[in-house]
């Protein structure tokens, strides 16, 4: 246990002196990341849908620290292995280690928005890692093996010393003192007492330890520097050419546990595959619009800025949404019009997608029809009368009402390309997500919770709509597989927003115990959610939402 415990100090010093130097270099490129977050991308990036599935089912939009915990504790393990290896045969111990700052590399240089120092900080904390290994290996090795020193089992004198003092005594005096208790081991280490071995060995990985955290601190800092959240809070927001008209006074019904109409900024659901949220300044915002397209251009955040901005709420879904989810959220956005851009740039025949890039290289594709024909399409910059929080894009990010957000909604967006569908398949179509994806009906029951109990009488049954673009027309609730009856829906200010619903259930006469409540809508075209339960993949869940409460 003990030679286990010095072993897996030094890989766990080695790994921290990884981290702690490649912070500094990664915050010194710029656009380059830490190892740990490079090998969690990828990881995104590789493992099979299910996976991922499962991921945000189980944590949700906690998703990505459950990940980076992951990421820490595999290196964790693998690091205390290293160590324990090292005791014994050093080079396969820091070959482990070399191995990790190998993954981090190809982790690095493989991201498509990956420079040519990408490598840089995996490269020199690899580097850091095996000399720190090397270099305290042979130490705990000989604090590992060091034994106390030899002592009588008489009580010794004072003035006179034992038989056994004196041969101890002679043997210093004939050998060198103190360095006669001492041995080389085969690294050429001098082993000693426990004690002095020991101390030995904690102080020195110990310093290593405290000077590996100040580096990673220092990336850190040095790392926040760019950060942008102080010049968004000092910007302000032209006054929307086209703003969008005051809500109905009744759009939101205001009951116990209903959601809101409008989603505040900080409650607005977040599902994207940006593990360090990207910190893009105004100053150096560029939009590039090109591809098959007769005039391509260039467009500034300030040339933004400058054109007829239209205000409007829209309601947002995401596609990993489950029944009686809460992936979705409602907003007033404020942004360009990206018809009046295309319009501009004049794409050319056969252009039916439009790829957009994020800042991190993440894609999306949108079909080009969707966006001419005539709904409010924005490239947005502001949300809820505020610049875009960093989380929610900020700078610029897209938006089309009545599509998942994982084919309309590029958050840090800096690149839009012209292309087809059958030139190009973004980052979700080529894990085998539908290529377009309109938002399905969808009904949601907020209240009564799940479980609740309430006492026999009326109790009020509402909740959430929405067909985004279509509109919904009807909201039916049913209890244990009764009758159909139809909710009072809220107004709304136009069909690209979710809508509020209630119904009064009459429990009086119901039963004590159980009873299942279910919930359907239709939408403006006259279609109905299907009964069936279908997950996500590949193009939107379906089903009936249904809670289950005790009348007492």
């Amino acid at each position: 246990m003990r030679t286990l415990g010095f072993g897996a100090l030094t890989g766990v010093s080695a790994a921290v002196a990884a981290l702690g130097v490649a912070e500094p270099v990664a915050a010194g490129i710029g656009r380059g990341s830490s190892p740990v977050v490079a090998v969690g991308l990828a990881f995104i990036d590789l493992v099979p849908r299910p996976v991922k599935d499962f991921g945000i089912e189980t944590f949700g939009q906690n998703d990505k620290v459950a990940l980076l915990s992951g990421v820490f504790v595999i290196l964790a393990i693998f690091a205390v292995v290293c160590g324990v290896v090292s005791l014994r045969r050093r080079l396969l111990g820091a070959a482990g280690v070399a191995l990790f700052g190998v993954v981090g590399v190809v982790a690095a240089v493989t991201r498509p928005d990956a420079g040519p120092l990408a490598s840089l900080p995996a490269v020199v904390g690899a580097a850091a890692g095996v000399g720190v290994l090397l270099f305290l290996a042979p130490r705990a090795a000989a604090a590992a093996s060091a034994r106390p020193p030899i002592r009588s089992s008489k009580l010794e004198s004072p003035t006179e010393p034992t038989p056994v003092g004196e041969s101890r005594l002679r043997a210093e005096s004939a050998t060198g003192g103190a360095d006669a208790m001492r041995t080389k081991t085969p690294d050429g280490v001098r082993r000693g007492t426990t004690a002095t071995s020991r101390r030995g060995f904690l102080l020195v990985s110990g310093s290593v330890l405290a000077v590996s955290a100040g580096l990673g601190a220092a990336g850190r800092y040095l790392t926040s520097l760019r950060d942008v959240t102080a010049e968004r809070l000092n910007l302000t927001l032209p006054a929307a050419a086209d703003p969008t008209p005051p809500l109905p006074t009744d759009v939101d019904l205001k009951l116990p546990d209903l959601t809101p109409f409008l989603t505040p900024d900080k409650d607005f659901y977040r599902v994207d595959t940006a593990l360090a949220v990207p910190q893009l300044s105004t100053d150096d915002y560029r939009l590039k619009i090109h591809g098959r397209v007769r005039n391509p251009m260039t467009i500034t955040y300030q040339d933004l800025l400058d054109r007829p901005l239209v205000e409007r709420v829209i309601t947002l879904s995401c596609v990993s949404n489950e029944v009686g989810g809460t992936l979705a959220g409602t907003a007033r956005w404020l942004g360009v019009p990206l018809k009046a851009l295309l319009d501009e740039v004049q794409p050319e025949n056969g252009a039916d997608q439009i790829v957009t890039k994020s800042v991190d290289g993440w894609t999306c594709g949108t079909p080009t029809s969707v966006v001419r024909d005539g709904r409010d399409a924005l490239i947005v910059v502001g949300m809820n009368g505020k610049p875009l929080p960093i989380e929610r894009g900020y700078p610029v990010r897209m938006l089309v009402p009545g599509l998942y957000g994982y084919v309309s909604a590029t958050k840090w967006l800096v690149d839009l390309e012209l292309t087809s569908f059958a030139d190009f398949d973004p980052y979700w179509v080529k894990r085998g997500w539908k290529a377009q994806a309109p938002i399905k009906t969808f009904s949601r029951i907020d209240t009564p919770r799940p479980l609740a109990s309430s006492k026999a009488g009326p109790i009020a049954v509402a909740g959430v709509a929405w067909a985004q673009h279509r509109g919904i027309e009807r909201v039916e609730v049913r209890v244990d597989g009764g009758a159909w009856n139809t909710a009072t829906l809220a107004p709304v200010p136009s069909e690209d927003t979710w809508r509020q619903w209630r119904w009064d259930w009459d429990a009086t006469k119901a039963t004590p115990g159980q009873h299942t409540l279910e919930v359907r809508a239709t939408d403006r075209t006259a279609a109905t959610q299907p009964e069936r339960r279908a997950k996500p993949f590949p193009d939107g869940a379906t089903g009936w939402h249904s809670v289950v409460v005790t009348v007492e």
